[in-house]
């Protein structure tokens, strides 16, 4: 079984979910993309429900597939929210931000009731770290903030400098304007220090590091679909 039939497989397990009139938080990714394309297809089915998505690229694709979209300031509280994850560690610890969405994303996550991750079994992990975590940084004089996250990571004996991200020669900007930093950290031993150090470091807009916000993951395996809890 490839991947991309995992993932399918994870997605549609993840739209079936979903209530009818849930307000329902659509997360980023390949892996979110099946959920969000299996979501479209109950909704053409008649499910009524009303989404907010956590990109422009997931917006896209969510109106396309007829889905109703709102504003996260309209939203209120979100019912259920399903996305991807880059690494899944113990406890449901998580990397996340591969697609640059990762501050969009927590705002989403932090505003639901219940959130769910997805993805196929090569991302469930012992330790977080071997994914390199992305950092959100404000774009204004972000090369200082490099050298500032350096110092944090100093004090974890994390000792991998900060890289930006770039595509075609340019910096990767996200939907709010903001640079990436990647930090291949190896093994992050303490996860919850380390994202409370990053938070309170000037010109950090947030981190990959999502912590005590899934309450379940969805793992698409050879055999079928797992549901792990923390």
């Amino acid at each position: 079984m490839s991947l991309d039939v995992q993932k399918q497989a994870v997605g549609e397990a993840a739209a079936a979910m979903v209530e009818d009139g849930m307000c329902v938080g659509l997360g980023t990714g390949s892996t979110a993309a099946f959920f969000v394309k299996a979501l479209g297809a109950r909704v053409a089915a008649g499910l009524k429900i009303r989404c907010v998505s956590t990109s422009v690229a997931t917006a896209e694709l969510a109106a396309s597939l007829g889905m109703t979209l709102l504003d996260l300031n309209d939203a209120g509280r979100i019912d259920l929210c399903v996305d991807g994850a880059d690494e899944i560690g113990p406890g449901l610890a998580l990397i996340k931000g591969g697609g640059a969405a990762l501050l969009r994303e927590k705002l989403v996550w932090e505003a639901s009731d219940r959130c769910v991750t997805i993805a196929d079994h090569t991302k469930v992990v012992k330790a977080l770290g071997a994914f390199a975590l992305p950092i959100e940084v404000v774009a204004f004089g972000h090369k200082t903030t490099a050298n500032r996250i350096a110092d944090v990571l100093a004090e974890f004996d994390i000792g991998m400098a900060p890289r930006l991200r770039v595509k075609d020669g340019q910096p990767v900007l996200t939907d709010g304007g903001n640079v990436i930093y990647d930090v291949a950290c190896g093994v992050i031993a303490e996860p919850s220090a380390l994202a409370a150090a990053l938070k309170a470091t000037t010109g950090v807009v947030e981190h990959g590091l999502f912590l005590d916000l899934a309450e379940e993951a969805l793992v698409a395996t050879l055999d079928g679909v797992e549901r792990h809890y923390p």
